[in-house]
């Protein structure tokens, strides 16, 4: 049995993007996009992304992750290097990041090559997180198979145990990678399916701009 999804229909109108108004960096229209979803509180994270990387049997496989920083340079996120994800970036480390804010009907698509951050910088990171969560970096390894969901909260309470009123130091397969876009496309629903998408490919040192037909 078919199930259609024919009649799920949205009218966008709320923004549009026009070359002559928008900076011709495009770090500088993407912080403008998520500091302006920030404020209106659109979103619980405004910071989620997906991540596409080209898994070690050939097809490609996404995921949501967190933005943790970014700079003119690129966008950063932490995980184990030892996961299904990290071992597909060693293998290939062209990836692909998207945002999707949809209360402002707004898509960001960013290609890149992702890099590990230094150690210094994800143990800098590591430790500003939860407790727990350093703990749970030590507990998962990711992406492995598991016997249970009891197996994983055991090895957790060994750890509490273990690290009593110690510090937690940074597990040596974890850490961040640090995307280096070569492309951005900004993406603006528009009435009757018209959308704006403005895309940025690097040249040099600058940005090329374009329109892409919707």
């Amino acid at each position: 049995m078919k199930n259609k999804l024919h009649d799920y229909r949205k009218l966008y109108q709320k923004h549009e993007l026009l070359e002559e108004e928008i900076p011709k960096d495009p770090f500088e229209l993407f912080h403008v996009w998520i500091r302006e979803i920030e404020t209106n509180k659109e979103v619980d994270e405004v910071n989620t992304m997906n991540l596409s990387t080209v898994g070690l049997d050939g097809f490609p496989m996404s995921r949501v992750v967190l933005l943790k920083e970014y700079d003119d340079e690129g966008f950063v996120f932490y995980t184990n290097y030892e996961s299904e994800k990290g071992r597909s970036i060693a293998k290939n480390p062209r990836v692909c990041l998207s945002f999707f804010w949809p209360k402002s009907e707004r898509q960001v698509m960013i290609k890149g090559l992702a890099e590990r951050t230094s150690e210094e910088e994800s143990t800098t990171y590591f430790h500003s997180r939860p407790r727990g969560s350093q703990l749970g970096a030590w507990a998962s390894q990711q992406s492995s198979v598991i016997p249970s969901r009891e197996y994983l909260q055991k090895k957790l309470e060994l750890l509490e145990e273990e690290f009593d009123g110690k510090d937690i130091p940074k597990p040596v397969y974890w850490g961040g990678y640090k995307v280096i876009p070569s492309e951005f496309e900004f993406w603006q629903g528009r009435p009757n399916r018209l959308h704006d998408r403005i895309y940025y490919s690097k040249e040099g040192e600058a940005w090329k701009m374009d329109r892409l037909a919707p």
